[in-house]
């Protein structure tokens, strides 16, 4: 059996994990385009209250698999030089970087298509859950959009 791939960081994801991951791939000559989406918590306003934090949680191993089978796909149908997914567990605070997704290929357009369908599959098919907490310490249910 394959071993899966740990796409998972405790915490918010660092900006300097973001740079030295984008530094390791200048010796890779073949790319010629790199695409990367950072996501980010929103201090969202509804009725009067202000998000403060997301508390991301997943059914892990169900996850890793998921994951590993959409970014296999895009690689291939992409034809990617590589692709990478991390996503944070735990309370993630507003304004920190909770998803970083990173693909690279011979050419941007392929780079550019491929991270956003990437992004978009990883929101619709990843069984992970985040939970609002709010300024008043009252929670709710994230609905991915």
């Amino acid at each position: 059996m394959k071993k899966l791939k740990n796409i998972f960081i405790e915490g918010p994801i660092n900006p300097a994990f973001v740079a030295e991951s984008i530094t390791k791939h200048t010796v890779k000559t073949a790319i010629g385009g790199h695409s990367i989406f950072l996501g980010q918590i929103r201090e969202d306003l509804i009725d009067d209250k202000k998000v403060e934090a997301i508390d991301f949680t997943t059914y892990h191993e169900m996850a890793l698999e998921k994951a590993g089978e959409i970014r296999e796909d895009i690689i291939t149908k992409y034809e990617l030089t590589c692709a990478h997914i991390y996503h944070s567990l735990g309370k993630i605070k507003v304004g920190e970087i909770c998803l970083f997704v990173f693909t690279s290929a011979p050419h941007r357009k392929e780079a550019i298509l491929a991270c956003d369908e990437m992004v978009d599959r990883i929101k619709k098919e990843v069984p992970l859950w985040g939970k609002e907490i709010w300024e008043d310490n009252t929670h709710t249910w994230k609905e991915n959009k």
